[in-house]
């Protein structure tokens, strides 16, 4: 039932008739004060919005074609869901970004069960994934698809977590050098030894893999390093079978691919970026088809506030509202804090967005804006 708090002693009000305008008046029993206080409906609007925009519902499926909608929760698009800080520290973290076109990359991290945060950037570059891992306790073991920046970002930010590459991309990326009906002997074996790969699961197939591996590279070395002459010198005949050497070459080096397989772990470490890519990923480009035509501002939001309602504990709507900062807030404290302390970060909101990466104040035309 809609109620009103007295604004001097905040108990509950009554209703006490309508003024000459059909305005409700209210009355306070306790000490018999009476006001015009209007309810704030804005928390159920927001609920409202987050129902719609989580689910399939179109806008032109409700009533008048969600003219009235739109209007209530017009400003609720200025809010900014930003990440928590999670200080709980998980076994295994998955990361992965989500592109949207060529012109942002929003990374996402999270658990068997939860999001744990998000950042939105550019591109994925080591300063980006530092930003998305320093709001997180450091895990045991990160799974990814191993993205641009993130290994750097890795050893600056989790130190003492392990690496493991996603068995799956690994193997995408053998497909793509050799394509899937190679013809050359060379491109058969390493094909055969990439679908080999997925299939391993312990630590004695691991050996095994490997041994078989070194000893396909040592079979054709030769042919491998066969060059002809071009235009622009010297370079290797079969290019791109010497790129998927060299790449699992630096992953054996570096033990990336079977870090799942050391026999310390206590817990079943996964060895494929499944859970990012198919419980977030594919969820977030469901709802943004669902949901498309929107400008790019609002489809980084949708995916903030999806990711944020998919944490282990989202506040209610009404706490949303006190707590999470407008676009006139940042704004407002961005400028603030050029001013004073002569920098293009943040701190106050915590997710170490560099406002000016992302937005510019000239003339001139900015897809991002």
């Amino acid at each position: 039932m809609n109620t009103s708090l007295c604004p001097i002693c905040s108990s509950k009000m009554i209703r006490h008739g309508r003024t000459s305008r059909g305005r409700q008046r209210w009355r306070c029993k306790a000490c018999g004060v009476r006001s015009l206080n209007s309810i704030d409906s804005t928390a159920k609007h927001l609920q409202e919005f987050l129902r719609w925009l989580l689910s399939g519902q179109r806008q032109r499926d409700m009533p008048g074609h969600g003219r009235s909608f739109r209007r209530r929760c017009k400003d609720l698009w200025s809010i900014w869901p930003l990440s928590p800080v999670v200080d709980e520290v998980h076994d295994v973290v998955f990361v992965d970004g989500i592109y949207l076109g060529r012109q942002a990359v929003v990374l996402i991290a999270c658990s068997q069960n939860y999001v744990l945060g998000w950042y939105v950037a550019r591109r994925e570059t080591t300063r980006a994934w530092s930003a998305l891992l320093q709001r997180i306790a450091p895990a045991r073991v990160v799974v990814s698809d191993g993205g641009s920046g993130f290994a750097k970002a890795l050893r600056l930010t989790w130190p003492t977590t392990r690496h493991q590459r996603c068995t799956f991309h690994v193997f995408t990326q053998i497909k793509q050098a050799i394509t899937t009906r190679p013809k050359l002997q060379a491109s058969i074996e390493l094909y055969d030894l990439g679908k080999e790969r997925i299939r391993v699961v312990n630590k004695e197939q691991a050996i095994t893999w490997i041994t078989k591996y070194v000893q396909w590279a040592s079979d054709w070395e030769d042919f491998l390093n066969e060059k002809t002459l071009t235009p622009t010198g010297w370079c290797y005949t079969h290019q791109r079978l010497v790129k998927a050497r060299k790449m699992l070459n630096k992953l054996i080096k570096q033990g990336l691919l079977f870090t799942f397989c050391d026999p310390v772990w206590q817990v079943s470490i996964p060895s494929m970026n499944n859970r990012i890519e198919g419980g977030v990923n594919a969820s977030l480009r469901y709802m943004l088809y669902q949901h498309r035509g929107m400008c790019l501002t609002r489809r980084i939001k949708a995916i903030f506030w999806w990711c944020y309602m998919h944490t282990e504990h989202p506040l209610s709507p009404g706490q949303i509202l006190q707590t999470m900062p407008t676009d006139q807030q940042i704004n407002n404290a961005w400028h603030a804090a050029r001013l004073e302390h002569q920098t293009n970060q943040i701190p106050q909101w915590g997710d170490a967005i560099v406002w000016s990466e992302l937005h510019y104040t000239t003339p001139y035309h900015n897809t991002w804006d």
